[in-house]
């Protein structure tokens, strides 16, 4: 959530119209108020949803499958329409667009907890998405304009501390309203806080725009390729053991995103105001930047969607001790994210970044270990780690990204990083689960054959869906209902434990790229002033 208010920051210094200057300090910090409920809800979703996965997987009988795509579509859609929806609020008026993307987010929520199909479900979530993109662009661009420019960073500051609350107390939430209310709760609660969201802002929130409105215009022909290809990767990656590998329908997905990624690079370099500046990528600290961006997103969004479904699926816990198992890891990251914004200052982002990589890499290691058995202390680490991990990385290569471009470049520097970002988190999740179902799968021929029983195709869906495949293990292994619940753990812990040492290998890997390709700086400093 870091990275937009550094472009705000920049859209109001490029034209965004100043506050009047009898404005007093109630109607600002009213703004304020507003922008900040809206600006929560965009960051409360990202980590709410999580907990209440196993839930919604009880009640709807939604495979692993469809719940990843619960949680994957809305990342998808943020990374679809992140850039765009900025540039529109530049152009059109960042109030007028964050009150429309406002409400259409409210109305997304109160039908997302409506919903009877799983399918629902996943439509409402990208609508969700789409929405939620100028929750994170307007929000920002508005505060900045607000304030005056020697109570700016004071404002964006405490807008920090607000978005940092909501990722903090998401799964806590999520895990009480699951355990006293109801999962579609979790979609409802959002409708009260836009409400008062909008009217707090419709009478203290003024219009403003970017000063040079072409510049602002969307880069159509590379929203619509991207919005084509990201997708089609995406969904040949979550469904292609369902589908099979082979299968025509997901050699097609994965053809058109191909086909789109490459068409998107040339007309990306042809374009006046490019989603992606390519030419950016032959600056080291830049590249080393959306290196740390996309593997960060990668990471976490793979990360928290297996951490609930340990917790419930693996230890039984209710939804509200879920929640709080979860906070050290989203607690320590909004703690230490105001420390490291301070240390980004006097230390390099290069070893702020390795050190976030080192803990995200041990923070996965030990993850890899867990079973039934792994005591609370150990579980605690292991989240906390990640917190740690994520509070390092996120702010740092955000300025690592602005240092290493010109000034008039960081509304550029800023959609590429947010666009690596989001493209990090839909990947990740989309690999990292086809690598646990694999595990898992692998594990379960293990078993059968061992235990001289026929396997099939049907082991593939067992692991796919964990409610449907009790029944399925039941019929094909003859087991009691205790061997069988024993049996699914451990498909679950095999498949957790390669998912975790594939983010180990990434969290490693991106130690080592930033750490040996971020360390030539020369020429940074005076980048930033041509």
């Amino acid at each position: 959530m870091a990275t937009e208010y550094v472009n705000s920051a920049e859209c109001a210094r490029d034209g965004g119209a100043p506050a009047p200057e009898g404005a007093g300090a109630a109607r600002r910090w009213r703004a304020f108020a507003g922008l900040g409920i809206i600006s929560f809800l965009g960051c409360i979703d990202l980590t709410i949803v999580n907990t209440a996965a196993p839930a919604i997987q009880r009640d709807m009988g939604a495979t692993v499958t469809e719940l990843q795509l619960v949680v994957n579509i809305f990342i998808v859609a943020l990374s679809m329409f992140m850039v765009t929806m900025g540039r529109l609020a530049d152009h059109h008026g960042r109030r007028r667009v964050l009150y429309t993307g406002t409400a259409v987010f409210g109305v997304a929520s109160l039908a997302a907890g409506f919903a009877g199909d799983v399918r629902v479900l996943i439509l409402c979530r990208f609508v969700q998405g789409a929405a939620c993109a100028v929750l994170y662009t307007s929000t920002g661009a508005l505060v900045s304009d607000t304030f005056p420019p020697e109570q700016r960073g004071r404002a964006i500051g405490a807008l920090y501390g607000v978005n940092g609350l909501g990722l903090a107390i998401g799964p806590m939430l999520g895990g009480f309203v699951v355990g006293l209310l109801d999962w579609r709760w979790v979609f409802w609660l959002n409708v009260p806080l836009t409400v008062v969201g909008l009217a707090v802002c419709l009478s203290a929130v003024r219009e403003s725009r970017g000063r040079n409105t072409g510049a602002g215009k969307p880069d159509w022909p590379g929203l619509t390729l991207i919005s084509l290809a990201l997708p089609a990767v995406v969904l040949a990656l979550t469904l292609g053991d369902s589908w099979g590998w082979a299968s025509g329908r997901i050699l097609g997905l994965l053809a058109v995103g191909i086909a789109g990624v490459a068409a998107f690079c040339v007309v990306e370099r042809k374009v006046a105001a490019p989603i992606i500046d390519f030419r950016l990528f032959a600056n080291r600290t830049f590249l080393g930047a959306l290196t740390a961006d996309f593997c960060l997103a990668f990471f976490y969004c793979l990360a928290f969607f297996l951490m609930p479904l340990y917790l419930v699926s693996v230890r039984h816990y209710g939804g509200t001790a879920s929640g709080l198992m979860l906070l050290p890891c989203t607690a320590v990251m909004a703690v230490l994210s105001p420390v490291v914004g301070r240390l980004v200052d006097r230390c390099p982002p290069r070893l702020l970044l390795c050190a976030g990589f080192a803990a995200f890499a041990l923070s996965a290691a030990l993850q890899a270990r867990f079973d039934r058995d792994s005591g609370v202390a150990s579980v605690v680490v292991a989240f906390a780690l990640m917190g740690v991990g994520w509070a390092l990385v996120l702010g740092p290569a955000t300025v690592a990204a602005l240092s290493a471009v010109p000034e008039r470049l960081a509304g550029t520097a800023v959609g590429s990083s947010w666009t690596f970002h989001n493209l990090g988190g839909a990947i990740g999740l989309a690999v990292g689960m086809a690598v646990h179902r694999r595990s898992a799968r692998d594990a379960l021929d293990a078993v059968l054959a061992a235990h001289h029983l026929p396997g099939g195709a049907w082991t593939a869906r067992a692991v796919a869906d964990p409610g449907g495949g009790a029944g399925l293990l039941r019929a094909h292994t003859g087991w009691d209902g205790r061997a069988v619940e024993a049996l699914a753990g451990d498909l679950f812990l095999r498949g957790n434990q390669a998912a975790m040492w594939l983010l180990c290998g990434v969290a490693g890997a991106a130690f080592l790229v930033i750490g040996a390709g971020m360390r030539a700086r020369r020429g940074t400093a005076g980048a930033r002033g041509r």
